[in-house]
């Protein structure tokens, strides 16, 4: 998949540090439908394994991994 996907949210959490982000991106799946798009911007460096460790455990998709100017943009599909 390509970087042109469209997120249903953006969850910009650049300024926000571990655990941070991947609490936000929990917030937000909880309270979505499954298969919607997530989208967290996120310039935490423990970010690039939090979230892709929770989304395996948690049984959802990771869409994607961008680097973008000087953050992470990890795009994640709710879909249970």
């Amino acid at each position: 998949m390509n970087q042109e996907i469209i997120a249903d949210q953006v969850i910009d959490a650049r300024g926000s540090y571990c655990p941070g982000p991947l609490m936000e991106l929990i917030k937000a799946i909880k309270k979505g439908e499954v298969g919607k798009i997530y989208e967290v911007w996120s310039k935490d460096a423990g970010s690039i394994r939090d979230i892709p460790k929770w989304v395996t455990k948690a049984k959802h998709e990771m869409v994607g991994i961008f680097e973008e100017n000087g953050h992470t943009r990890f795009v994640v599909k709710k879909v249970r």
